[in-house]
């Protein structure tokens, strides 16, 4: 019997023994990826906030260069770093299947791409929009660092990365933080607020290396997206926001930092 969305994105809490395996199988995951990356931006904030120097005149780079001087070696790096990081979700789609399920429960498939598309790109105009006026705010009031999104040499490789760059952090967070540890949570028993809560706090937790503003920016997109996926039972959706929004920022600030009296650079 195929599953409805309503269906997909909210199962029926598992039994107590699968619970205590289900609990164990997300901590493992968030080791392995997200929740590691939020110690991470706490430590690098604890910096920040611990240095001489005001938050606002320090900088948060989100892709750098990792060979500084020798472009083919960098952009091998570059492709290693991309490709690394997405394998936490080819561990999510290994336990989805041992538990009979697929990437297709958590919506991550091309079913219904065009409709996807249609409601991804208007998820980050939206988002787009009201984040970069977020950034600004933040930014003004001395809450949030300067973010560089990106610092590569000038080669041709250098836009290609950013754009794999922007996908591989659209499909590692939504698949991750918003379908499955939604779908997992629910699995455990806990609530639609609860799950909300936790997904759109860790969101927000490993941006906090941006500072207050990049924290609560992305608490507010994050609990935004846990009610578009409940909504629409599909992640891809999001998948394709984020995407955009990333490209945005990325390929946007590489040509607009400098130039534009407006954007912090």
């Amino acid at each position: 019997m195929t599953r409805s969305a309503d269906e997909a994105a909210e199962p029926m809490a598992a039994p107590v023994a699968d619970r205590r395996v289900l609990t164990k199988e997300v901590w493992l995951v968030l080791a392995l990826s997200l929740g590691a990356s939020a110690v991470s931006a706490i430590i690098s904030f604890t910096g920040v906030l611990t240095s001489a120097k005001p938050i606002s005149s320090q900088t948060a780079v989100i892709v750098g260069s990792r060979a500084p001087g020798r472009p083919w070696l960098d952009l091998t790096w570059q492709i290693f770093a991309v490709v690394t990081a997405l394998v936490p979700v080819a561990l999510v789609a290994h336990f989805l299947a041992r538990g009979g399920e697929t990437m297709r429960t958590l919506g991550f498939d091309l079913r219904d791409r065009f409709r996807d598309l249609g409601r991804g790109t208007a998820v980050a105009a939206a988002i787009g929009g009201a984040g970069i006026v977020f950034y600004l705010a933040a930014y003004a009031t001395g809450a949030n660092l300067t973010v560089d999104p990106a610092r590569l040499p000038d080669t041709w490789w250098r836009i290609p990365i950013l754009i794999a760059v922007a996908v591989q952090n659209a499909v590692l967070e939504e698949v991750i933080v918003l379908a499955y540890l939604n779908r997992r949570l629910d699995q455990l028993g806990w609530s639609v607020g609860r799950s909300t809560a936790a997904s759109a706090l860790l969101r927000g937790s490993y941006h906090l290396y941006q500072g207050l503003g990049g924290f609560f920016g992305n608490v507010i997109m994050g609990a935004v997206f846990c009610y578009l996926y409940r909504r629409w039972g599909r992640v891809m959706p999001l998948v394709v926001a984020h995407t955009l929004i990333d490209i945005g920022a990325l390929v946007g600030a590489t040509y607009l930092i400098g130039k534009v009296g407006w954007l912090p650079g």
